[in-house]
């Protein structure tokens, strides 16, 4: 705007013609006329066209990962400095910053919308998750009541289920449980832990909560 507060004042203060002014300014003269003409006007703005870099193949892969970690805790997000390690196993040649600074825009624009829907998702792809758990449940053996322990996994998308009941929840009674129910039901990306299985699992090596 500084240019054309300076042509109107050598037109209207100063008195001096358009082509005057066009040669002082080192304007074309239809450029004079049109600040001159238009009573307010915006002063053009060139912006530097945006270049493919090293990192441009690689955008949707990051983020699609960093769509994926805002649904995790955040504790099992994979950091800027695994994900470089990730696309530089995939042929990435580019720099750590030019990483972090993708990473840093994106949660700073699109990341905010998926940030504020985030949640604990009631409807699944199949394929996607199970649910594991233990119950107790009471049965007659050979006129024998026993306490039975029951390993039950569901498909979180087709709510198929699998039930194996065992003496205890010792850790063979776990790995033997997980063993049948894939064979049964096949295998699912991630799954769902409830809280009270915790010390089981966190002694046979798993994490508690969700696995990914």
């Amino acid at each position: 705007m500084a240019m054309i507060g300076k042509i109107r004042r050598m037109h209207h203060r100063q008195s001096k013609s358009v082509r005057e002014i066009a040669r002082a300014t080192n304007l074309s003269r239809n450029t004079v006329r049109k600040y001159l003409r238009v009573e307010q006007v915006e002063e053009p703005k060139y912006e530097r066209a945006a270049r493919p870099t090293k990192l441009t193949p690689y955008h949707e892969t990051i983020k699609q990962a960093l769509k994926a970690d805002a649904h995790r805790p955040r504790r099992e997000r994979r950091t800027a400095r695994v994900l470089h390690e990730e696309i530089k196993a995939a042929g990435y040649e580019g720099g750590y910053s030019r990483l972090t600074d993708f990473i840093r825009a994106w949660r700073q624009g699109e990341g905010q919308a998926v940030k504020t829907t985030a949640f604990v998702p009631l409807a699944y792809e199949l394929g996607e998750a199970f649910q594991f758990d233990w119950s107790e449940e009471g049965l007659m053996v050979g006129g024998v009541y026993r306490r039975l322990q029951v390993a039950h996994m569901k498909l979180c998308a087709s709510r198929a289920f699998w039930l194996v009941a065992y003496p205890s929840q010792g850790h063979e009674m776990l790995f033997d449980a997980h063993t049948r129910c894939f064979t049964a039901l096949g295998i699912a990306r991630r799954g769902i832990y409830d809280l009270h299985v915790d010390g089981c699992l966190n002694h046979t090596g798993f994490r508690g909560g969700l696995l990914a």
